[in-house]
């Protein structure tokens, strides 16, 4: 049940770093693309003067990531800019998966150069990156670009979402408020430029990395509708590593109001999953191979692609016209040595110290080798700075000296570290050299080295013919990578190991080089299949289908913003389905005779966090001030045993109680229990007793409960995670022992339960009904309220039951569920509080009215069916 997201709607709790308040709107229903305007007129879809698109406006995609797929240079004597695309950006090589020459889809870009450019001559930049390139840069300040990028990104959230928490402050950085906040303004000027332009009925956002975490929530504010995505490249940190951080619900609120949240493994959703449910109480669910997460009416959708390779650029490398020379220039120096390759960027992250600590302990366990094995180790240059960095690149150059102390020979240097930048087809040619490639990064997002380093053993005619490769020969390609970087699920047949286990990775190496021709093979005949059909087109293709699909029912709801600052969402409703209005249904319930009402006990009329779990006196006044009135039936229908039911209630005289789903009934205090006489046999419960002991003794937290007609494994105070897997577990072990028998098992809201067929919450009501119609005593006024599944039957049964030829016209029904989510009753309130305030109301009314027996028939007649129609 998704109730407890919705149980706080105003909460308008927020930071030093509000916002203003969106405009609340009437509530106004979409079924095409449009404008919906607020009460005071002004547009809430936040469209201005900028958005001068026409009705004709191709649909775009506007790429929003911290830097533009640019390359910008100026001319220190002429003064002038001179830009070109990063042939090398994943941002510029995923178009060729969403655009072509015969499609109707544009790709647009807003992000930052990677150079300083004065104020003076931004508006000119900007004006020719818009008119040459599509791209619309975001000029940071140089003082915020530091705090932000430098500071928070580099220094706080990259080592933290790679699993290094601020211990040492010489190493990271601790959390700064000042830091947050440079973050969330530079956020701040993304959106600015986004929404300078964005058309907001045809566009699609896409946003990338955790540098814009908390951007989907500043453009939700002023475009309740954009389509939005968002794609982590990094890992998505462990719930213990994620919870550490002083703005997680921040954050994680923010993702929240994207449309569609990619990942790179299931891991990293699967940790992201995991602290939605413990921080923020928002549930999720397959279905049909898609993972969603209700959240305030919207369905939030997860994504799970690793990104791919550009294989065009990589042949074009391959085709380089001084490749051939270069891979020829690589064969002879290494002629006769088995060459294994690691290339990596200069980061605390990637192993490398590791990697060569493996490779000398092979070297040192393997005299044979000795004078055979080279690894070549490019060290890309690092992408930020600090203390660490430069400590991780001292300790990479005294290992390798080290080693080449110890094992060289005459023309012989068993580790060659290139730690200058390389043209991209030279390093594309030691790729197609190598006979082994090692990625032991210690954490990564992606990675896609091994992936380059598949295509490039693939060769090319040019190549074969420079090196005296028979053409069309079979390739071959051995891998070796940690089993903690997002490509690792992907390349199955690839040596996976654990890189802080020097001995593990040394025997990987050993076995990728000596592995029989056949073997590698295969290896890589499997690799290269997947990685060609898996590439970076495939997956923005991919990834944009989602996002449409995730977004298609934007004009179906009515939606109202809610919250202020970074608290921020947005509440979507069906347009049938709507909260119950008090004022509306106490005038139906003073115009009707007869009433019929159903009420549930847990999270209906007794909050389920409750740790008393007795009604109150207040629920004891309101509940008989109902039930005075003898124009009422009142009826509380729980899952609760009968003695609990009884005593609780004891001061209530004519309240119905239907006990364990209706397998027991009473019609007041003064009546006898009816037991239902559909389950006669519980032998099942030796079948289902035992099976429940074995969960609860595994799982801490979780306790049997024994009714008369049913078990009830409960599972609300264990580990969110580990009892919602126990309860799946438990759920398939009692549906496969009791297969044969008699009884139903479902899961409920923290239970699963064991009862017989047949007993439902459905079943009383429809009980209630036929005995009061036969009675002559049929209602015009039947309410329903209930939280969970097991009330899904009393909303459905009310709604079909057929209420006799006596009555003219049907009567008002109100099926209503506690807390906004998919239900089969049309009506809702927010939570306990709410649903007393109703009652209150009902009460109330009874008290005021008059007594229908002292009207005159004809009078009472039209008194209970006027404005029926």
């Amino acid at each position: 049940m998704v109730a407890t997201s919705c149980m706080n709607l105003l909460d308008l709790s927020g930071d030093i770093l509000n916002f203003p308040q969106t405009p609340r709107a009437l509530p106004r229903v979409m079924t095409v693309p449009g404008v919906i305007s607020d009460i005071d007129g002004k547009q809430s879809t936040g469209d201005h003067d900028s958005q001068v698109f026409s009705s004709e406006h191709r649909q775009r995609i506007i790429i929003v990531a911290n830097f533009l797929p640019l390359n910008a240079q100026k001319d220190e004597i002429s003064g002038r800019w001179s830009f070109n695309y990063d042939e090398d950006s994943i941002l510029l090589q995923l178009k060729d998966g969403i655009s072509s020459d015969t499609d109707d889809t544009d790709v647009f870009y807003v992000g930052s150069l990677k150079v300083d450019v004065e104020e003076s001559e931004q508006e000119k930049v900007s004006l020719e990156l818009q008119e040459k390139f599509k791209c619309v840069p975001t000029f940071l300040p140089s003082d915020l670009q530091e705090q932000f990028y430098h500071g928070f990104c580099k220094q706080y959230l990259w080592p933290l979402f790679h699993y290094m928490l601020p211990m040492f402050p010489e190493y990271s950085n601790r959390f700064d408020r000042s830091l947050w906040q440079a973050y969330v303004s530079a956020n701040k000027i993304f959106a600015d430029k986004v929404m300078e332009n964005i058309n907001s009925e045809d566009d699609y956002v896409w946003v990338h990395d955790y540098h814009l975490m908390v951007l989907p929530t500043l453009l939700r504010k002023k475009i309740i509708r954009v389509k939005l995505g968002f794609f982590l490249h990094s890992p998505f940190p462990s719930s213990e590593i994620f919870r550490t951080l002083p703005v997680r619900d921040e954050i994680l609120k923010a993702l929240l109001n994207a449309d569609l949240i990619g990942f790179h493994t299931f891991d990293y959703a699967r940790h992201f999953l995991s602290c939605c449910s413990r921080m923020l109480g928002v549930g999720y669910e397959s279905k049909r191979g898609y993972i969603g997460l209700e959240y305030f009416g919207r369905t939030i959708y997860i994504k799970i692609l690793p990104v791919g390779i550009h294989m065009g650029r990589l042949q074009s490398a391959l085709n380089h016209p001084s490749s051939p020379a270069k891979a020829r220039e690589i064969y002879d120096r290494f002629k006769g040595k088995t060459l294994i390759l690691g290339v990596d960027d200069m980061d605390i992250f990637k192993g490398i110290s590791l990697k060569l600590l493996a490779v000398e302990k092979l070297l040192q366990c393997n005299p044979e080798m000795q004078g055979e094995l080279s690894l070549v180790q490019i060290v890309n240059p690092p992408r930020s700075s600090g203390k660490n960095v430069e400590e991780a690149k001292k300790e990479i150059h005294i290992i390798a000296k080290r080693i080449n102390e110890r094992f060289s020979l005459p023309n012989y240097e068993p580790v060659t570290i290139i730690d200058h930048p390389l043209p991209f087809y030279e390093k594309t040619a030691y790729y197609a050299l190598a006979e082994c490639c090692i990625v032991s990064a210690v954490r990564d997002g992606m990675n896609l080295i091994p992936y380059k380093y598949i295509v490039c053993r693939q060769g090319n005619a040019k190549l074969d013919e420079a090196l005296g490769i028979a053409f069309e020969s079979p390739r071959t390609s051995a891998l070796v990578v940690s089993e903690f970087i997002g490509c690792s699920p992907s390349l199955s047949g690839a040596l996976r190991v654990n890189p802080w286990d020097i001995n593990a990775v040394a025997d990987a190496i050993d076995l990728a080089i000596t592995m029989n021709i056949e073997d590698k093979r295969l290896r890589h005949k499997k690799h290269y299949r997947y990685v060609k059909s898996h590439d970076v087109a495939y997956w923005a293709r991919s990834f944009q289908q989602d996002l449409v699909r995730a977004c298609q029912d934007h004009y179906s709801k009515r939606c109202w913003g809610i919250g202020l600052g970074l608290s921020f969402r947005i509440l979507a409703l069906s347009p049938n389905f709507r909260k119950l209005s008090i004022d509306y249904i106490v005038s139906v319930y003073k115009r009707s005779s007869q009433r019929a009402i159903f009420l549930d006990y847990d999270g209906t009329i007794v909050p389920e966090s409750s740790i008393v779990k007795s009604p109150s006196a207040e629920v004891i006044s309101v509940l008989n001030n109902l039930c005075n009135d003898p124009d009422n039936t009142v009826f509380i229908v729980s899952g609760r045993g009968k003695t609990s039911l009884s005593e609780w209630f004891d001061q209530c005289e004519n309240l119905g109680i239907a006990a364990e789903h209706g397998y027991f009934k009473r019609w007041s205090k003064q009546s006898s229990w009816e037991t239902n006489h559909i389950a006669t046999d519980f032998a099942w419960k030796r079948i289902s007793e035992p099976v429940m002991r074995l969960y609860t003794e595994a799982t801490d937290g979780s306790y049997i409960e024994t009714k008369e007609s049913a078990l009830v494994w409960h599972y609300r105070d264990a580990d969110p995670d580990f009892g919602s897997w126990q309860a799946k577990e438990l759920l398939d072990h009692l549906e496969s022992v009791l297969a044969s028998e008699p009884v139903v098992v479902k899961k409920g809201q923290h239970i699963v339960e064991v009862k017989p067929q047949g007993i439902t919450k459905g079943l009383v009501a429809e009980e209630v009904l036929s005995t009061l119609m036969q009675n002559g005593n049929s209602p015009d006024f039947v309410l329903c309220i209930g939280d969970d599944r097991s009330d899904e039957d009393m909303f459905e049964s009310i709604s079909n039951k057929v209420y006799g030829a006596a009555t003219s016209l049907a009567p008002e029904i109100f099926a209503c569920t506690v807390g906004q989510k998919p239900s089969k009753a049309r009506y809702y309130l927010d939570d306990t509080v709410d649903v007393m305030k109703l009652l209150e109301g009902l009460g109330t009314a009874s008290r005021t009215i008059s007594r229908r027996s002292e009207l005159v028939p004809f009078e009472r007649k039209e008194a209970c069916f006027e404005n029926f129609a």
